[in-house]
């Protein structure tokens, strides 16, 4: 049974930040993590996205830095994605403004001399992307030799892709004693190699996780065509209880979801440019059962818990067989099975093959339109009869 924030040591403030937001009591990994973090142990947390992360190096953060003496930037994040950069930074202005913090995001895409001046207006936390603070640096804009806590989240994805020599760089120029806080949905590999060279003693902490697997699910691969392709999301959302449907670009979960309302389907987006209240509204409508279908990118997804999604549309097919069970696996939860349905254009044809081949999935891929009859009842459909 997790406890409440309060018997973890979290200061006054901070619990009141945090039950204003909705919460009270501590997801697994924050009850394992909080005190050692509070402690000023090195953490090395092994859990995955969603699982409540954000706040178990959050919250000790936070609070580390408001007990100790204000000066310039001292705890530094460093994350994969612009969007997670926004969405960490989110979560934790709260907690930063009920103790009197400054925090800053900077990622890059965002204007580099409103960060600059942001910087010199002084910050005590910066959410960061390693390749925007690299230009920070160079710059001689920021510095990290004052540097206390150090995070790094989502190392396996930093890793994925391609950023651990730059993260490399930035840890190698913290100097003097410092906090560092991992947190990893994997831990072999090039992880290891960071707890080996940047943590000291770390303390482990592990969040089983119920992998879902490929044999717990439905798959239906049909190829489309781009002007049919919203009619067919459509047919399938209106047959269906409750849908999932991924986009690769947040720009096509706008578009998308404009266009399922105009087909008679309600439908809401999730991605990273919308304000966490805003997506909190979208999640509870779609919860309630309000909205038949989200239409989310990747990173916005993470951290939605909706039980009872039966169905999940990969509109644009995922970059890899891993991003794909992370996506369906939204349909197998609870110990239910669901229905994965991946939308194929003709020039896409080839790399879903090979991801099939990687997930180990011998299925046809079968043309439809959006007037085809099978798509009321894609998981009674057999792909290999016709």
């Amino acid at each position: 049974m997790s406890r409440l924030f309060a018997e973890l040591g979290v200061s006054e403030p901070i619990v009141e930040a945090l039950k204003k937001r909705g919460f009270d009591t501590a997801f697994a990994i924050q009850d394992l993590s909080i005190e050692d973090a509070l402690a000023g142990k090195d953490i090395c947390g092994k859990a995955q996205t969603g699982s409540g992360k954000t706040l178990a190096f959050g919250i000790p953060t936070v609070q580390r830095l408001a007990e100790g003496e204000s000066g310039p930037v001292r705890a530094l994040m460093m994350v994969p994605t612009r969007e997670l950069a926004t969405q960490v930074y989110e979560e934790l202005e709260p907690l930063c403004q009920a103790v009197g913090l400054k925090p800053l995001a900077v990622y890059g895409g965002a204007d580099i001399e409103k960060q600059i001046k942001a910087i010199n207006n002084g910050i005590d936390l910066i959410v960061a992307t390693p390749g925007r603070m690299i230009d920070l640096l160079d710059r001689g804009a920021v510095s990290v030799s004052d540097v206390e806590i150090t995070v790094l989240d989502e190392a396996d994805r930093m890793a994925d892709m391609g950023f651990m020599p730059q993260v490399e760089w930035i840890l190698r120029r913290i100097e003097g004693d410092h906090q560092t806080l991992l947190f990893s949905a994997t831990l072999d590999g090039a992880i290891d190699i960071l707890v080996t060279r940047y943590q000291t003693d770390p303390v482990r902490h592990e969040v089983e996780q119920n992998e879902v697997t490929v044999e717990q699910m439905t798959h239906r691969f049909i190829t489309v065509h781009q002007m049919d392709q919203a009619k067919v999301a459509a047919s399938i959302i209106k047959a269906a209880h409750r849908t999932m449907v991924f986009c690769n670009t947040k720009r096509m979960c706008d578009k998308l979801a404009d266009q399922l309302e105009d087909l008679g389907v309600s439908a809401e987006p999730i991605h990273g440019d919308l304000r966490q209240r805003q997506r909190e509204k979208a999640l509870g409508a779609f919860s309630a059962g309000k909205v038949d279908a989200l239409v989310a990118t990747d990173v916005a997804a993470r951290g939605i818990h909706v039980d009872d999604v039966d169905v999940v549309i990969h509109f644009d097919p995922p970059d890899d067989h891993k991003t794909y069970l992370h996506r369906s696996g939204r349909t197998a939860r609870a110990g239910g099975s669901g229905l994965a349905i991946t939308f194929v254009l003709w020039n896409q044809e080839l790399e879903v093959k090979r991801m099939q081949k990687r997930l180990a999935l011998d299925i046809p891929i079968v043309e439809m339109f959006s007037n085809d009859k099978r798509l009321l009842d894609l998981a009674a459909w057999d792909p290999h009869a016709d």
